[in-house]
């Protein structure tokens, strides 16, 4: 790749790939694209099962889709029969669509880029289906280029909206972008793509390891004696002190109030209290005992408990962590005892009382699961590196 940072060229990226010294055409981003009218079909009008023609809905682009969409392996819902509007365009290989409605101005006007197209595919409700008009460019470089820190950098700026923010079409009448030769298109393309497949790689790694705890802790768990959990460990309810002792400024001890303390299994210093009443030591465990109830996690330094946990000091010659992860599979049993409508809690006895299996050979069980986490937590960090790199490369290779 090629810096320049220190270019006089206007219409240059700050990186691009080396060979490259022409400079960027900007365009207006409704002088590239044809605009399409849209259905506005909600859910209940949609199916997974059968149909003629395949819609993308807003919510797809928002939550499940990647920036480019395969049609070779992608999933969409059809229109139920009798819902097929009369008048409808078709989408084709490198048609873009914009969500045009978010609650985060991060995320209005969010774009993918439908490639390989081999069915009918028609762009749905608050989506804004666009064409290359000028054949300019590459399929698959518009959803990046859609994607890229240039593009939303603007868009976030005529943005319309309170609690909700939109855009229309009529919007792409404000937005300039740069559009390279198309075999630089074609390069950009590739490298992206292929970051992005292993992004999707590494998500069925996660996915796919996270089922084969859960199928393990199935079939060991289930088959067990079980054993209260007040004869395993001494519960020690939380006491939040008083608000006036909470600081940021490492004084005292950190305060251990809920969920938002606990991060990847294990307790994380966020607010410090100088006024501790309650206290966790190295080794207990933390259960969650207001909404959400039920999240263990590891405590790994002495702690101040707040009224939303309990630790957990284990009493008995079963390891820690074989208690750590047979409340971990078993949470969702906390559905049953918790009570409350808005915020749902459990009281001490509720723990005391909590049942968990016994296994033989619990350490080396333990032993097993922890290098399933361990793979776990190094697929994540890729993932999340993996993230990081596109969106730096999206900030970076377009202007």
């Amino acid at each position: 790749m090629a810096n320049n940072n220190q270019h006089t060229k206007p219409n240059v990226p700050p990186l691009r790939f080396p060979g490259f010294s022409v400079e960027w055409e900007r365009v207006k981003v409704s002088d590239l694209l044809d605009f399409f009218s849209t259905n506005s079909l909600s859910w209940d009008m949609l199916n997974y099962e059968n149909g003629k023609i395949l819609n993308l809905h807003y919510g797809l682009i928002h939550k499940d889709l990647p920036t480019i969409v395969n049609m070779k392996d992608a999933n969409l819902p059809f229109i139920n029969n009798d819902k097929i509007p009369k008048n409808y365009t078709i989408c084709e290989s490198g048609d873009v669509a914009f969500a045009d409605a978010s609650e985060d101005t991060n995320d209005v006007g969010k774009a993918i880029e439908f490639i390989n197209i081999d069915r009918d595919i028609v762009c749905g409700l608050h989506t804004i289906h666009g064409r290359d008009k000028t054949d300019i460019t590459v399929d698959g470089f518009k959803g990046y280029l859609f994607s890229s820190k240039a593009y939303h950098n603007q868009i976030r700026r005529i943005a319309q909206g309170t609690k909700i923010y939109s855009i229309s079409s009529k919007n792409m009448d404000e937005i300039y972008l740069g559009i390279p030769s198309k075999r630089e298109q074609e390069k950009i393309f590739a490298l992206l793509y292929a970051i992005d497949r292993r992004i999707a790689t590494q998500n069925k790694i996660i996915e796919d390891l996270k089922k084969l705890k859960s199928a393990i802790g199935r079939i060991i768990f289930c088959k067990a004696t079980l054993i209260k959990i007040q004869n395993l460990c001494e519960v020690i309810m939380g006491q939040s002190p008083a608000s006036s002792s909470y600081n940021n400024n490492n004084d005292g001890l950190p305060l251990i109030q809920g969920n938002l303390d606990i991060f990847d299994g294990a307790t994380i210093s966020r607010i410090y209290t100088n006024e501790p009443i309650k206290i966790s030591l190295p080794n207990d465990l933390i259960l969650t005992v207001r909404a959400p109830v039920g999240i263990v996690a590891e405590n790994k330094m002495k702690v101040c408990i707040g009224r939303g946990v309990c630790a957990l000091r284990n009493k008995s010659t079963i390891p820690t962590m074989y208690i750590y992860y047979a409340l971990d599979y078993f949470s969702y049993k906390w559905k049953q005892i918790e009570q409350g409508s808005t915020f749902t809690s459990i009281n001490g006895d509720d723990v005391k009382k909590f049942a968990i299996p016994l296994v033989n050979n619990a350490e080396y069980l333990c032993a097993f699961l922890s290098k399933i986490d361990m793979l776990i937590k190094c697929s994540i960090n890729l993932h999340s590196n993996y993230i990081k790199q596109k969106q730096y490369l999206l900030s970076q290779m377009f202007i």
